[in-house]
This record gives C-alpha cells, sequence and structure tokens, in this order.
C-alpha cells in the first residue's frame, strides 16, 4: 500500500515545517533565506498552492516555526 502524500498549502505552516523537517534534514532554518525557503517548501511532495500566493510574511512564519522545530524550543 501506497502512503498518500497530503496537500501542503502555504497556510499549512505546521505541516510545511514537518515536512521540510522530514525532506530536508541537513538545512539549518538559520542559514535559508526567504528565496531559498520558497523553492525549498515548493519542491515538497504534495505541494499543490500558487506560488503568487506567498507574502513574506507566511515565509517569515514557517521559518520562525522551523527553527523552533529544528531547535526544540
Amino acid at each position: 500500500m501506497t502512503e498518500q502524500v497530503p496537500e501542503l498549502y502555504w497556510e499549512a505552516t505546521y505541516a510545511i515545517v514537518l515536512a521540510l523537517i522530514e525532506h530536508h534534514p541537513h538545512h539549518n532554518p538559520e542559514n535559508v533565506g526567504l528565496e531559498e525557503l520558497t523553492h525549498l517548501v515548493q519542491s515538497l511532495p504534495g505541494f499543490k498552492d500558487d506560488p503568487a500566493f506567498v507574502t513574506e510574511r507566511i515565509l517569515l512564519d514557517i521559518q520562525t516555526v522551523w527553527y523552533e522545530e529544528a531547535t526544540n524550543l
């Protein structure tokens, strides 16, 4: 049985962060710029949202939660 990949959208911050941790474990969120973060998110399996919908605020929220999860805050 094949595991279904959940669909990801920009507003699903926590789900995106979990996917980033799983698929990009060697990336340090402190060293990822917003442009690189955009590409990382869009390359995640299951990402379905329109790239035009992303804002700096969304990216900063994703980066903040990613940092908190990666450092166990």
